[in-house]
């Protein structure tokens, strides 16, 4: 995520999508590497896979997708704060979870809105 990257989703008003899955760095790392800025008026982020573990692995440890298998908190935090700052800064977020995220999307959706606000 260089500078050529961040120039060409700037001039086209495209948004960058932040992917928490195998081999992304963590979501606030992402973030750091854009300027700690969105580039569009809506941004992405998809919740698919812990870090570090591939698909495969992740499909076998969490299904049936019925209950939180592994919380991943980090990842948590890291959602509910670049959604809090994107807006604060008239950007309009949207974050799709799934169920490989942690074990099951509905009860991760449910723990980011308990999640503390800052």
């Amino acid at each position: 995520m260089g500078s050529r990257y961040r120039d060409m989703l700037k001039a086209h008003g495209v948004a960058h999508i932040y992917n928490h899955w195998a081999s992304m760095p963590p979501l606030s790392d992402q973030h750091r590497l854009l300027e700690s800025t969105f580039r569009a008026p809506f941004v992405v982020f998809r919740l698919l896979t812990p870090l570090g573990l591939a698909y495969e692995k992740a499909v076998e440890r969490y299904k049936p997708y019925d209950r939180i298998v592994a919380a991943q908190p980090r990842m948590r935090q890291d959602t509910v704060a670049l959604v809090q700052q994107a807006v604060a800064a008239g950007t309009s977020p949207h974050v799709l979870v799934n169920n490989r995220a942690e074990g099951c999307a509905p009860l991760t959706v449910q723990a980011l809105t308990d999640e503390p606000h800052s």
